[in-house]
Parts: C-alpha cells; sequence; structure tokens
C-alpha cells in the first residue's frame, strides 16, 4: 500500500504541470481538462498520508509539501471559475437583447424530442447545434416553423453544424479555417436597428488518441479567429465546443488577445461533458464576449441523451459602452499567436 500510495503521490505531483510545458500531444494537454477531479484525488492522497504512513520520515514530509504545493496551484488555476470566487453581478442598463441556446447533440444521439423540448423550455432567438447530420436535420426539421433562418452543414464525422434562427442574420459565411471538414459560422446578428452582434460559432478538434493527436488544429482556429475579432468595432461573442477548458493557455491567451470576458468566472464551472458521468466531466462548451456587452442569464440544459449538455445565454448591449476587442499583447504573445497559426496549418495539411 505504502509503494503504490508513493506512485500516485508522485504522478499526481508532476502530471499537473505538463500542460505549462506547451507541448502539444494530448497526454500533455491532458491533465489541464481533469484539474477538477485531481484536486479531489490530491486531497485523498494526503489523507492516505495520516491514515497509511507511520511514522513519518523526511521524504514522507517533502512529498506531502510538494502535494500541497501542486494543490495550490491548480487550485489558484480553477478558483476564478467557482461560485466563491467574488463576482460584480451585471447592474448595467440593457440596450437590447439576444440569446442562443448551443449544444453538442451528438450525433449518434437520436433524441431528437428532447432537444427540441430544451428549444422550447428556452426559447431563444437561435439554437446552434454540433455533431448534427442528415439525420438531427430532418429529426429538427420541426424548428424550422419557428426559425425560419437556417444555415444547414451536415455532416457525418461527428463536426456537422446547424444555426436556426427566428432573426434574419447578416454576413453569414460559413468557414474551414484550418481543417478541410471543420466548420465554423460567423454572421451577425442584428440586436438593435441601429447594432449588430458578430457572433463565431465553432466546434475545433479536441487534441486524443481517437481524434487529433495535438492540439495544433484547434489553438490554430482560435488564434485565426482571436485575429479576426481584433480588427473589429463592434461587439462580438464566440461560443460553441470549444474542446478545451477555459484555464488553459490557449484559452486564456485567446481571451487576452481579444479582451474577452468569461461570463462563467464568478458563477460556477458549468461542466458541460460527459453528461453521462457526473464525476468526470469538464466545462469545454464555452461563450466569450466583448465587455460592451454582459450576459444576464447563463443556464446548463436538461440531459437530452447527447454527451454533452446545451448552455442557454441571454446577451445584452452594455448601453453606454463602446466596442473593446484589441487587448494588449506583449512580443513573446504575438510571436506565439502566430506561431500557433502556422503550426495548426502546416499539421492540418500533413
Amino acid at each position: 500500500m505504502e509503494i503504490v500510495l508513493y506512485v500516485l503521490t508522485v504522478f499526481f505531483i508532476v502530471t499537473p504541470y505538463l500542460p505549462a510545458t506547451e507541448h502539444p500531444h494530448w497526454f500533455y494537454r491532458m491533465p489541464d481538462f481533469v484539474r477538477l477531479q485531481t484536486i479531489g484525488i490530491q486531497l485523498l492522497l494526503i489523507v492516505l498520508f495520516f491514515v497509511i504512513i507511520q511514522p513519518w520520515h523526511l521524504a514522507d514530509y517533502i512529498m506531502v509539501a510538494a502535494l500541497l504545493v501542486t494543490l495550490i496551484y491548480q487550485i489558484v488555476k480553477v478558483f476564478p471559475y467557482s461560485k466563491l470566487y467574488p463576482r460584480r453581478k451585471p447592474d448595467f442598463e440593457s440596450g437590447g437583447c439576444v440569446s442562443i441556446l448551443a449544444g453538442n447533440v451528438f450525433q449518434d444521439n437520436h433524441s431528437y424530442d428532447k432537444f427540441i423540448a430544451e428549444v422550447k423550455r428556452f426559447d431563444p432567438d437561435m439554437v446552434l447545434t454540433m455533431e448534427s447530420d442528415l439525420k438531427w436535420e430532418e429529426g429538427l426539421s420541426e424548428l424550422e416553423e419557428t426559425y425560419p433562418h437556417t444555415t444547414k452543414i451536415p455532416l457525418d464525422n461527428y463536426y456537422g453544424m446547424h444555426l436556426y434562427s427566428k432573426i434574419a442574420l447578416k454576413n453569414l459565411e460559413v468557414h474551414y479555417h484550418v481543417e478541410d471538414d471543420i466548420p465554423s459560422i460567423l454572421f451577425e446578428c442584428p440586436v438593435t436597428e441601429a447594432q449588430d452582434v458578430f457572433f463565431a460559432c465553432l466546434h475545433p478538434a479536441p487534441p486524443s488518441p481517437t481524434e487529433n493527436e495535438t492540439s495544433k488544429e484547434r489553438d490554430a482556429e482560435l488564434m485565426m479567429v482571436g485575429k479576426k475579432i481584433r480588427e473589429m468595432k463592434k461587439p462580438v461573442v464566440v461560443c460553441g465546443d470549444m474542446n478545451d477548458v477555459v484555464w488553459s493557455r490557449t484559452t486564456r491567451l485567446f481571451k487576452k488577445m481579444t479582451a474577452m470576458i468569461d461570463p462563467r468566472i464568478g458563477r460556477g464551472f458549468f461542466p458541460t461533458y460527459h453528461a453521462g458521468y457526473r464525476l468526470m466531466r469538464f466545462p469545454l462548451d464555452h461563450l466569450f464576449h466583448t465587455k460592451d456587452l454582459f450576459v444576464k442569464t447563463m443556464i446548463r440544459s436538461n440531459n437530452f441523451d447527447s454527451d454533452h449538455f446545451a448552455m442557454y445565454y441571454e446577451i445584452h448591449l452594455r448601453a453606454g459602452r463602446g466596442p473593446e476587442t484589441k487587448g494588449e499583447l506583449n512580443t513573446e504573445e504575438k510571436h506565439e499567436v502566430e506561431e500557433k497559426i502556422e503550426e495548426g496549418k502546416e499539421h492540418a495539411d500533413n
């Protein structure tokens, strides 16, 4: 038992730091995804030291001290996204509102009626589905009575995407930023007669042993969209299944380069994947917005038999606040952005 405890302790001391190496391979990125779970394991290991190890030697004190340091390192990373983090509740005057329900429906899931029930429950202005194929397109066809403005990209590779809107959208474009079979939808939504909000709906592929071996393609897509946003002079929303956690280096760099806000901060983790396993859930579905917007309502959906929960957002224009989409980056960060884009494109071509 002591040997097993020592091996596990060393493993959970070392692996939480692997994402800091910036190595793109999925093995190095995975510890970012499971920080909430490994915090619990580290606490358990500390308790087990007191229960199993008698008497303690110098090596035991060193290992527990190192475990505590790593535990604090992880808590610092995730704490802003907990409900315990102090949050200033929006007290801004609303200059207009638009709502969206965004959900990864899971291509092999056929519970169309359960997802439609969630749409009816929230009654959003827009509905975004990811992993939707032709079967999902047919299964959701009744939505078109309420949502006549549609964009349909049915794919059978688990990266199809459909957008349903009550509002006529402007300048809608489908992009394949990095990989030829992974789309994103960009458009402008008129919230008032005088003000449009730019939306980027994304679903990049994750780094995993079954999909992309590295995070290069995903990172490149986020950086490319970030560069586009930096040139805009209007409110911006980015949403979708990002296949990344909000405390990762890439997502933090994306938010910094665009000066965008994560409405999760101070509200809770809102883990959306895996819907079927309570103890193995990560916050993978996100929405970020510029400072001239605020999210008044943010709700996770009921389970509709997908491996993800959907997220509902009520997004308001912040009256009297001008656009701000260009965050301050130092020379090293600018180089990192360009490097991620180039590496992603090269890796996708190979």
